[in-house]
């Protein structure tokens, strides 16, 4: 985990030397991330998206539970509940029943102490120290945190080596599960591990009595913004979290909104929106994120995926939120909300269906229009769908068949009329990026509407996502940090958007 790890007990001091890593359960396999995190944003906007990206990329074991209003201690740590069990029927004697000489079974409803996702991360924790473990905690926010919690509350407290700095007693129904759980358990380095306690606190673990969150148990939560009002957060609790904000941005899916024939450009859509929502409310807390609405991914007759929103899904979902959830507590007296075509009539909601119940694909578009929101056709679209494997796919330097590095070019540029080839691809990207300025682009790549492994192409600093990937390096361009190992249509696309925005008039071979 790269901590530094010293002594507190002076029988350790006695043998001169400082604890390391190498003094605890093998943690060698143990990402340097945060053992427990909030990740915050407006919905749609991809955070448990990115957790479970995260946990693939570690390799970790995860644990699932969601909190909701009536989510409280029993729910999250365990509870006694009926189950039904097959027993054995005995008569007065106490001798089992037997027919045609088999025994007669039947079943009954008995009490038994059932665990919950805190009690199972917890337990799989501790007899898997070697491992990344890690409970996650969706909607965090929609649930009363401090009864939830309780006493296990004051685990979250973590040490220099990553353990809960303060152990608390167990409960005796808890005691006896995890006595039974821990069963011939033996904890590697359990010396180490007590050096930080006063007491042989392992021994305590591993018997039940007491409760001690290990290292490898990782608590990360999710909380919608627009949530927040549910159940406030103390900040007793916030400051027991590392914060992760998730902004909006576009995430490159190309997708469009088909209504009355036309096709709008979905995050035109909410780039617009999202301006008209910060207008009125001041808050970002109920602002739209790109996954608010997801597109129909059915594959047509060409063998390509549609990615549209239906007329249907977009009023029902979106437009609904727009009106019931964010606009219906300051007014409608926004320009957007006004038919143009009738007279500036009123855009009620119930506008957008006819009376047969089906969408009114005409009143939708003039919403559309109200709001300025470009169409698919003339946006240049950020997608990066075939840019996941860049070692392959990136053509810059294609072996020959004695293994030496050829150059090729099949990458033209004309930038205000300016021809820009070079011996290489990323050369012609570069030198095209340069002549836009490094500055601009910068501004623009910031915004990550192109981006691997959530870096901007460019950047005023490197990231070591992108440095322990393999494929991709950083080559140094007028004081920027730009990214090596996109294959061409990734550079072709930021190239174009680089060039819409700040006004160039590019052309790519």
């Amino acid at each position: 985990m790269g901590y530094y790890y010293k002594s507190i007990l002076s029988d350790i001091e006695e043998l001169g030397r400082i604890l390391t890593k190498e003094d605890l359960p093998e943690n060698g396999k143990l990402p340097n991330l945060p053992l427990q995190q909030i990740v915050y944003g407006a919905p749609g906007t991809g955070k448990s998206f990115g957790v479970d990206e995260d946990i693939i990329k570690y390799a970790m074991h995860d644990i699932r539970t969601t909190f909701h209003p009536d989510s409280d201690y029993s729910t999250f740590v365990g509870a006694y509940k009926p189950q039904m069990e097959k027993v054995t029927v005995r008569d007065d004697r106490g001798f089992p029943v037997k027919e045609n000489g088999q025994v007669v079974y039947e079943k009954k409803i008995v009490y038994k102490y059932t665990q919950q996702a805190f009690l199972k991360a917890y337990v799989a924790a501790w007899k898997d120290l070697e491992n990344p473990h890690v409970l996650v905690i969706e909607e965090i926010n929609r649930g009363n945190c401090a009864q939830i919690f309780g006493d296990l509350f004051q685990l979250l407290d973590r040490n220099d080596i990553g353990f809960s700095k303060y152990p608390i007693t167990a409960d005796t129904d808890i005691m006896q599960v995890l006595n039974e759980e821990f069963d011939g358990l033996h904890i590697a380095n359990g010396e180490a591990i007590n050096a930080h306690y006063k007491d042989d606190v392992v021994a305590d673990v591993v018997n039940g009595s007491r409760l001690l969150l290990p290292n490898n148990l990782y608590i990360w939560a999710t909380m919608n913004t627009s949530d927040q009002s549910l159940f406030p957060i103390d900040s007793a609790f916030k400051r027991r979290w590392e914060w992760k904000y998730v902004p909006i941005s576009n995430a490159g899916k190309a997708w469009k909104i088909c209504v009355n024939g036309t096709e709008y450009d979905w995050w035109s859509f909410i780039e617009k929106i999202n301006n008209k929502i910060w207008d009125a409310t001041k808050s970002e807390d109920k602002k739209l994120g790109y996954f608010f609405c997801k597109a129909d991914r059915k594959v047509n007759e060409n063998d390509e995926e549609n990615n549209v929103i239906s007329a249907d899904r977009f009023v029902g979902k979106v437009l609904f939120y727009v009106y019931n959830d964010v606009f219906k507590d300051y007014g409608f007296d926004d320009a957007i909300f006004k038919d143009k075509e009738d007279n500036n009539s009123d855009l009620l909601f119930q506008s957008y269906f006819k009376a047969n119940g089906k969408p009114n694909e005409e009143k939708i578009e003039v919403f559309l229009k109200n709001l300025e929101v470009e169409l698919a056709s003339e946006v240049v679209s950020p997608d990066n769908s075939d840019d996941d494997n860049p070692a392959e796919d990136n053509d810059d330097n294609q072996e020959s068949p004695e293994g030496d590095s050829v150059p090729v070019s099949t990458f033209k540029v004309q930038l205000d009329g300016e021809s820009i080839e070079e011996t290489e691809q990323f050369d012609t990207y570069l030198s095209a990026l340069k002549k836009m300025g490094m500055d601009k682009v910068e501004e623009i790549a910031a915004e990550k509407e192109y981006n691997r492994y959530d870096c901007p192409f460019v950047s005023k600093e490197q990231f070591d996502a992108v440095k322990e990937k393999a494929g991709f390096s950083y080559v140094e361009a007028d004081g920027y940090q730009v990214i090596k190992g996109i294959n061409k249509k990734g550079m072709s696309n930021f190239l174009k958007l680089c060039a819409k925005k700040l006004g160039h008039n590019i052309t790519i071979e």
